[in-house]
């Protein structure tokens, strides 16, 4: 085998990260254009990247909501719906065995998404119905994970139905900015980068997962990702209806 030139203490998470035989063969052999490993090692980086981005894609929307103490052109109905996608695509990638850097994203963006859901509950006076939600969320994640409760061929036929219910989350908040012509409090950061992270995690599925069902899901997210970026930048300077902005829930739902 080949001397090592790097340091066991960089070597040893690398070699964990992107396997023992292409950290031999990109790092220690310096053949960095070898085919196989050189897909493997980009797409075990950007997925890294996505999860690392995922754990603060949405706290400037939740600092911004803080801030402003507003909910003005955040659909509830989204972030529900977006919550419990997460929670199955947790689930399912999970018991499926593939790696975290696939998926790890969903577990860090639903409990952001979660926290400002209580938010949008809580500023809009049904701060007693998100408790109410938290004990729901809970029992239905504890009976994704229990096998004896939830079968492989259930939690397939779950998982397919997120892929629905991923478009479906981005529907009412499209909506919303359209029919306001404004992005309210909307955070341009979490848009765009629910854009870029989604046309990333496509590359990882196509070099990890074998997966048709994660793989569709993933190119649907990334168009219905899209179609927000272009909203945000295309009323990036749109002022503020002249009426103040009230969130109508019935509305939003």
């Amino acid at each position: 085998m080949t001397a090592s030139w790097l340091p066991n203490l960089l070597r040893s998470p690398l070699a964990a990260l992107i396997s023992e035989d292409c950290t031999v063969t990109l790092v220690d052999q310096l053949n960095i254009l070898e085919p196989h490993c050189l897909r493997h090692a980009l797409s075990k980086g950007l997925g890294l990247g996505i999860v690392l981005g995922g754990c603060v894609v949405k706290l400037p929307q939740l600092f911004k909501i803080l801030k402003s103490k507003s909910v003005a052109g955040i659909s509830l109905s989204s972030y529900i719906l977006e919550i419990l996608a997460n929670v199955i695509t947790i689930a399912y990638n999970f018991r499926k065995g593939y790696a975290f850097t696939t998926y790890g994203e969903a577990l860090f963006i639903g409990a952001q998404n979660f926290v400002i859901t209580l938010l949008i509950m809580s500023f809009t006076g049904r701060a007693g119905l998100g408790v109410i939600a938290g004990a729901l969320l809970l029992a239905f994640t504890y009976f994704l994970f229990d096998i004896s409760l939830v079968g492989g061929s259930l939690l397939s036929t779950l998982y397919g139905l997120t892929i629905p219910l991923v478009i479906s989350s981005r529907i009412p908040q499209i909506y919303t900015i359209h029919k306001n012509k404004y992005t309210g409090q909307l955070s341009a950061f979490a848009v765009f980068n629910y854009f870029f992270g989604t046309a990333a995690r496509l590359f990882t599925t196509l070099v990890e997962v074998d997966d048709s069902l994660v793989l569709l899901g993933v190119i649907l997210a990334t168009i219905a990702n899209g179609v927000l970026a272009a909203q945000m930048v295309y009323y990036w300077n749109a002022q503020a209806p002249k009426d103040k902005y009230r969130l109508d829930t019935k509305k939003n739902k």
